[in-house]
C-alpha cells in the first residue's frame, strides 16, 4: 500500500505540475492579447447532478477569471472567451463578436494563444532536463567497459551473438549505455532495431554481425527495415540482452528471507527450484517465471506451495541448498554485487543548457520513433493509462528520477497536445493554419462538430489506455 502511495502521490504531483503550467501558457498569451479568460482550473470540475465539482474555486476583485479545481484528475483547462473548446459553449458564441473574444483577434495570434500550452511544456522539460544535469550530472556504465559483457537470449543468438559479447556500437554511431548495470538499455535496444550491422568484441577481437532487412512497401514508396522489433526485444524473457552480472549477494535487507537464512556477503547464488544460474538476471528471471505462474493461482495454500523454492549457493568454495518462502512481492531480500563503476560527467551551470536542450531533443526523437509500433496488435498493447503512467515512478521518493519523469511527461503531452486531433490544441493550430492560408475561417458548425468528434477520439483512446492497464493487472495481457 505503501508504495502505490508513493508512486500515486508523484503522478499527481507531477500532472498537476504539467498541466497547471500547460494551461498557464495559454493564459499568458490570452493575458498578452488582451483576451478575456473566463475560468482557469486544474482538473475538470465535472458536474453531476446538483454536484458542480468544484473541490474550491475563487474570483479574485476586479478579475474576469474564475480559478478553481475540478475533482476528476484527467487534465485541466483555460476557457477563453469566444472560443469553441471542451466546455462547449455554443451559446456564447451566438452573441456578437467583442474586442476582447478569442475570436476577434488576428489569426496570428490566436496561433501564439494555442499553441502557448504546448511551447510552454515543451521548454519546461528541456529546462529540468538542463537542471537536472547541472545538478546530478549524467551517469551511465560505458558499455566497452563492461568487461564481461553481455548475455543474450535465443532470439539473440539465432543471430549470431554470444554470451560474453562487449557491444560497442552500430552503424549509426556507438552505444552509451546503460544508468545502471542491471537496468536494460532501451536505447541500445533501438540503436540495433534500427541498425544494418552492430559490432563488437568477442575474445579481444572486433567483430560485427549484419541485421537481416526486409523490404516494406507503402503506396508509391519502398523502404528496408529491420527484421528487429524493439518491443519484442524488450517485452521477451529472457530479453534481447542483459550484462553478463554474477548472482553475488552484496549486502542483505534485515527482516525478510535472506536475513533468516543468514545469507551473506560474497555468497554466490548457484541454483533455484532445481535449475542452476550463474547470473543476477537469470535469478531474476526464474522469480518471474514464479510470478507469471502465480497469476493462474486461485487458493492460498497453492501460491504458498509456489513461493516456496529450493535455493542453492556457495559460500567459500562450498555449497548449500536450503528451502525458503519468498515474501508476498517474491522478495529474497538481498542486493546485489556491481561490478562496474558509472562514468558521471558534470556541466557547469551555462553548459547544463545546450546539454539539456540537446538530451531533450533525442528524448522527443526517440518517442516519436517508438510511436510506429502502435500500428501492430502488441504496440496496442502497451499503449497504457494512469496505471502504467504512474508505474514509471519509483517505488522510493527519488527526485532525480521523479524530475526525469517529469521532463519525459512533459515532452510527450506537448507532443500530444499538438496532433492534429480536433479537441486539442493542434486541432485548433490546424484550422487557424487553413486560415491564414485560404483567408477563410471554418464555419462554427463545423468546428462544435469537429470538437466533437476530436473528444470522442480522446475519450476514446483513454479507455483503451486504461483498459489495458486493467487486463495487464489481472493477467490477460
Amino acid at each position: 500500500m505503501e508504495t502505490f502511495l508513493i508512486k500515486a502521490l508523484q503522478l499527481i504531483l507531477a500532472i498537476g505540475l504539467l498541466v497547471l503550467l500547460h494551461e498557464g501558457g495559454h493564459f499568458f498569451f490570452s493575458k498578452l492579447f488582451k483576451v478575456r479568460v473566463e475560468k482557469f482550473y486544474l482538473f475538470f470540475d465535472v458536474t453531476i447532478g446538483k454536484w458542480k465539482g468544484s473541490i474550491f474555486k475563487f474570483k479574485p476583485k476586479n478579475s474576469d477569471t474564475q480559478y478553481g479545481m475540478g475533482w476528476l484528475p484527467l487534465g485541466g483547462y483555460c476557457k477563453i472567451a469566444g472560443m469553441i473548446d471542451e466546455s462547449f459553449d455554443t451559446e456564447q458564441m451566438k452573441q456578437p463578436v467583442q474586442p476582447w473574444e478569442f475570436r476577434a483577434k488576428p489569426a496570428w495570434q490566436r496561433l501564439l494563444i494555442m499553441i502557448g500550452g504546448v511551447l510552454v511544456n515543451f521548454l519546461l522539460a528541456l529546462f529540468i532536463y538542463s537542471m537536472v544535469l547541472f545538478y546530478w550530472g549524467d551517469s551511465y556504465v560505458p558499455m566497452d567497459k563492461m568487461t564481461q559483457g553481455m548475455e543474450f537470449n535465443q532470439q539473440a543468438k539465432d543471430l549470431g551473438f554470444q554470451d560474453g559479447d562487449i557491444m560497442l556500437g552500430t552503424d549509426e554511431g556507438l552505444f552509451k549505455g546503460p544508468k545502471h548495470e542491471l537496468s536494460i538499455d532501451v536505447n541500445a535496444y533501438r540503436q540495433i532495431a534500427n541498425a544494418h550491422t552492430v559490432y563488437f568484441l568477442r575474445n579481444g577481437q572486433r567483430d560485427s554481425i549484419a541485421i537481416p532487412q526486409v523490404q516494406k512497401h507503402f503506396l508509391f514508396f519502398s523502404w528496408e527495415s529491420s527484421t528487429l522489433n524493439l518491443l519484442d526485444m524488450g517485452q521477451e524473457m529472457p530479453p534481447f540482452m542483459r550484462t553478463w552480472s554474477p548472482a553475488v549477494i552484496d549486502s542483505v535487507l534485515p527482516n525478510t528471507p535472506a536475513a533468516e537464512l543468514h545469507l551473506q556477503r560474497g555468497d554466490r547464488l548457484t541454483m533455484i527450484n532445481g535449475k542452476a544460474i550463474e547470473t543476477y538476471n537469470q535469478f531474476q528471471y526464474a522469480i518471474k517465471d514464479i510470478e507469471n505462474l502465480l497469476k493462474y493461482i486461485t487458493t492460498h495454500g497453492d501460491s504458498l506451495a509456489l513461493r516456496q523454492i529450493t535455493l542453492g549457493y556457495e559460500r567459500n568454495g562450498k555449497t548449500d541448498t536450503v528451502s525458503v518462502l519468498l515474501t508476498k512481492e517474491l522478495q529474497l531480500g538481498f542486493q546485489p554485487a556491481l561490478q562496474y563503476e558509472p562514468d558521471t560527467i558534470n556541466y557547469s551551470f551555462l553548459a547544463s543548457f545546450p546539454a539539456g536542450i540537446s538530451y531533450g531533443w533525442n528524448v522527443l526523437v526517440s518517442y516519436v520513433d517508438d510511436l510506429k509500433y502502435l500500428a501492430s496488435a502488441d504496440g496496442a498493447k502497451s499503449l497504457g493509462g494512469f496505471g502504467a503512467i504512474g508505474n514509471l515512478f519509483p517505488a522510493q521518493w527519488d527526485w532525480h528520477r521523479f524530475w526525469l519523469m517529469t521532463a519525459f511527461l512533459s515532452i510527450i503531452l506537448a507532443f500530444m497536445n499538438i496532433l492534429p486531433i480536433p479537441a486539442l490544441d493542434g486541432g485548433h493550430v490546424l484550422f487557424l493554419l487553413y486560415e491564414m492560408v485560404t483567408r477563410r475561417k471554418p464555419s462554427e458548425k463545423f468546428m462544435i462538430r469537429a470538437e466533437y468528434i476530436g473528444f470522442g477520439i480522446i475519450i476514446l483512446l483513454m479507455v483503451v489506455a486504461n483498459l489495458n492497464d486493467v487486463l495487464r493487472w489481472i493477467g490477460v495481457i
